[in-house]
């Protein structure tokens, strides 16, 4: 067998970077999602209209802040700032371990990624984030929401359930 020419492209160097590629991919069509349904909520729920789901209520509401409104108080910049610097180390640490995460939580970190980026684009125009989906129990959400949740959870689990790796040594 040959060794393997520098530069040259091998098996695992063109996984790594499929698992990349389809992380920042999916992530980016899942904030495309989620803003474009915030477009659409924000256009034809401004006058106070809300639809009644059953469980779910559309219903317009903007959170300046973070999640159930912490720092709302603070201005738009510092809170763009601080989840921008967040995002920005996710995206480095994500890139970095999707070549080694189980299915399972690549989706997970794919959801959560998109929901992030998509809350954290919403926020850029200093106005908030756009949430419509209340409950009457909990604080009103949107779909990005739904995948930073959902994510976490996908990821921990992912991380939790994968094999472990063999003791060579004990051999």
């Amino acid at each position: 067998m040959s060794a393997p020419v520098a530069g040259q492209v091998g098996p695992s160097s063109r996984s790594a970077r499929r698992s990349r590629t389809l992380l920042l991919a999916g992530a980016a069509a899942l904030a495309t999602v989620d803003l474009i349904l915030k477009a659409v909520t924000s256009a034809r729920l401004t006058d106070g209209t809300t639809v009644d789901l059953g469980p779910l209520t559309l219903q317009l509401h903007h959170n300046t802040g973070v999640a159930f409104s912490l720092g709302a108080a603070l201005p738009s910049w510092v809170i763009i700032a601080a989840t921008g610097a967040i995002i920005a180390g996710l995206i480095w640490y994500l890139l970095v371990a999707a070549p080694t995460l189980t299915g399972l939580a690549r989706t997970g970190a794919t959801l959560m990624l998109g929901g992030a980026i998509g809350n954290f684009l919403d926020r850029l125009d200093g106005g908030g984030v756009v949430d419509y989906l209340h409950t009457g129990w909990f604080p009103t959400f949107n779909l990005a929401d739904v995948f930073v949740t959902t994510g976490v959870g996908l990821l921990i689990l992912g991380t939790l359930l994968a094999p472990r790796p063999q003791d060579i040594s004990a051999e």
